[in-house]
């Protein structure tokens, strides 16, 4: 299988590197023509505001949105996550808005108020969460499904093809977040 991994900015190579682990092929997307022939994408943890001034200057925006609305499967983490928000309830970043829920950016602090923790995602036990001035969830759409919760904040959520995340699994040795998307959204 063969997954794009979003290239612009951010964590990249460790998103990249966990779906080699998973005996997949990742490929780095950094223009629009490397968007073709892929069966899921990644969007990364970096900072949101640089990844969606690269996305327009690139003329990646409206193909990458165009591709997720037409099906193309997405794991999006932490600034990825704010691509993909529908609203944003600290600012007004334009972005893909594919998603329907609203996200507040930054909701834990600045990068010195980081922490790793763990907690359930849908039925896994126990999953490592590495937050980094992480955004949370404040609202889900009706069709939109919460997988996972961390004092009461919605921190990952489904919707059709589409899951975000409010922390970064790449950062862990724990596959089993990309063995999800791969097995569960990829297929």
């Amino acid at each position: 299988m063969r997954i794009g991994v979003l290239a612009v900015q951010g964590a990249f190579v460790e998103h990249a590197e966990m779906i080699e682990k998973l005996g997949h092929e990742a490929v780095e997307i950094r223009k629009p023509s490397h968007l073709s022939n892929i069966e899921g994408i990644i969007l990364p943890g970096g900072e949101s505001t640089v990844q969606t001034c690269l996305l327009n200057r690139l003329h990646m925006t409206e193909i990458l949105q165009e591709k997720i609305q037409m099906g193309l499967p997405v794991l999006a983490t932490c600034s990825g996550l704010i691509l993909l928000a529908e609203k944003l309830d600290n600012d007004n970043l334009d972005s893909l808005k594919t998603m329907p829920v609203s996200v507040k950016r930054n909701a834990y602090g600045r990068q010195v108020a980081s922490f790793v923790t763990s907690g359930n995602f849908s039925d896994m036990e126990d999953v490592p969460m590495v937050f980094i001035r992480a955004p949370y969830i404040t609202e889900v759409g009706s069709e939109t499904e919460v997988l996972a919760e961390y004092k009461g904040n919605v921190v990952a959520a489904k919707y059709k093809n589409q899951l975000g995340l409010s922390f970064h699994p790449e950062l862990t040795e724990d596959t089993r977040i990309h063995r999800y998307f791969v097995d569960e959204m990829c297929k």
